[in-house]
């Protein structure tokens, strides 16, 4: 039996065409796209599942919450350093390789993590665990992108973007179940299943990469750099958040943060094969789909750790209500992302697109901050702030992969990955400043922080209006 099991392991790493019936099949690339969102499901999911996991893990381990949000941070800072590496790597050795190896490591990570006999064992599993879905995430956009045709590109990257927006809601309210009957241990043993049937999938419906990047190098110094700036910004943030380090520290942390990335931006300036590609960067589109990848995540993952904590404080309702209450979070990005094609003007571009999904999410984040914390206007508010994410998310991405070569499309999808989890950790940090902020842990603790999730999206809008005058728009989109 064990050299049987051995012996599936090197078939399913052992890296192959697809049988002739899923590669002839008139759905070939709508399963591929299918099999990726399984991935982009299960990195969300270890996102927002560990998040209603913090009181048991604060109980069990006796840590305070500044300390217990490293499991989230320490995954999402890896994935956000890695992101880029990774998705070069997949450009160079191919990306069903890379990302079936992912799922590998993944799937053994979350079994340790499970096991994890205190707080400090379980944050370096989560660190192993964010590698694998580095290797799992910064391919997703690239296949997709790859095997879609031009014309149904912003279509699956939609499918996609549901994915892990149904990861990312899906997690509270599961996270909620597990914790309550089974042990928050379990919240990391419900990877290993998932991961497997995840790992044959993509085995059988993924193609292998028929063009690869050559002659390039990795930038390490270039992730040095960045992980250390983006370390430095995160831990800055929870030093102010409660972490017990002096107050001195978080002051030059954040000063450090400020003096590595501006290392960084010189770095990737001056080195012949940069981290984030300096000549992609160029491209306007490019640059400010990048930077809506990060306002978006902010402001989609924002609510889903700060509603949690302010409810259950507030009102004492239970992870199972607060689950189900931001549903219409996911929903609404789910119907948004892939109803758009049939609902909206064909010959509206990306841009368009972008800036509608912003403007409504700016509308339903102003509604928020003047609503009374009562079930009904939470249903309202977080469905029409889905609704305009999902509209934002995959025209975004869109807008910027039409601008990415095909060969190098693994490191355009790591680009946009890197983003999204470094808005994600922002959202994550921030609301756990605001929360330590607010003594009375109140209903109150959410208005700090819509303000400031209102200014990255005018910022947004007006970022996509000057992106207006950038870059003639490609055939996949085109009034841009």
């Amino acid at each position: 039996m064990k050299d049987q099991a051995g012996g599936l392991g090197k078939r399913l790493l052992r890296v192959r065409g697809r049988p002739r019936r899923a590669r002839e099949s008139a759905y070939s690339w709508q399963l591929v796209v299918l099999t990726v969102s399984v991935g982009a499901f299960m990195g969300q999911l270890d996102s927002s599942i560990v998040t209603i996991a913090y009181p048991s893990l604060e109980r069990e381990f006796g840590a305070p919450l500044a300390t217990v949000q490293w499991v989230s941070l320490a995954y999402l800072l890896v994935t956000t350093a890695l992101m880029v590496t990774v998705g070069h790597m997949s450009d160079l050795l191919g990306r069903k390789s890379v990302y079936l190896r992912g799922f590998a490591l993944f799937t053994l990570a979350s079994a340790a993590c499970s096991l994890a006999p205190d707080l400090a064992a379980l944050v370096c599993f989560r660190v192993v665990q964010a590698l694998g879905a580095a290797m799992i995430s910064a391919n997703s956009v690239a296949l997709v992108t790859v095997a879609a045709p031009r014309e149904r590109l912003r279509g699956a990257l939609g499918f996609q973007a549901a994915g892990q927006a149904l990861g990312l809601a899906v997690g509270p309210t599961l996270g909620g179940v597990l914790v309550a009957t089974v042990g928050w241990r379990w919240v990391f043993w419900i990877n290993v299943p998932v991961g497997v049937a995840a790992m044959i999938m993509g085995y059988y419906l993924l193609p292998p990469t028929d063009r690869r990047a050559t002659g390039a190098r990795f930038d390490l110094p270039g992730t040095a750099w960045l992980a250390s700036g983006a370390a430095a910004m995160l831990g800055g943030v929870s030093a102010f958040s409660g972490l017990p380090l002096p107050g001195w520290a978080g002051a030059v942390l954040i000063v450090a943060s400020a003096v590595l990335w501006w290392g960084f931006v010189r770095r990737e300036g001056r080195a012949a094969e940069p981290l984030v590609s300096t000549r992609l960067m160029r491209d306007r589109r490019v640059a400010w789909g990048l930077l809506g990848a990060l306002a978006g995540y902010l402001v989609l993952f924002g609510p889903l750790v700060l509603v949690p904590l302010a409810l259950v404080r507030h009102t004492g309702a239970d992870e199972m209500r607060v689950g189900l209450l931001l549903g219409p979070l996911a929903v609404g990005f789910a119907l948004a992302a892939n109803a758009q094609e049939a609902v909206l003007p064909k010959a509206w571009p990306s841009r368009r697109r972008c800036m509608a999904g912003a403007l409504l999410a700016l509308v339903a984040l102003a509604g928020s901050a003047l609503a009374v914390p009562r079930d009904l206007w939470l249903i309202v508010w977080l469905g029409v702030l889905g609704l305009g994410l999902g509209l934002f998310t995959p025209s975004n991405n869109e807008m910027v992969m039409s601008s990415v070569p095909e060969e190098h499309s693994g490191t355009g999808g790591g680009m946009i990955n890197m983003t999204r989890s470094l808005g994600t950790a922002l959202g994550v940090a921030l609301v756990t400043l605001t929360y330590h902020l607010d003594s009375d842990h109140t209903w109150d603790s959410v208005l700090p922080l819509l303000p400031v999730l209102v200014l990255v999206l005018g910022a947004l809008l007006m970022a996509l209006s000057a992106a207006a005058g950038g870059r003639a728009g490609s055939p996949s989109d085109p009034g841009s």
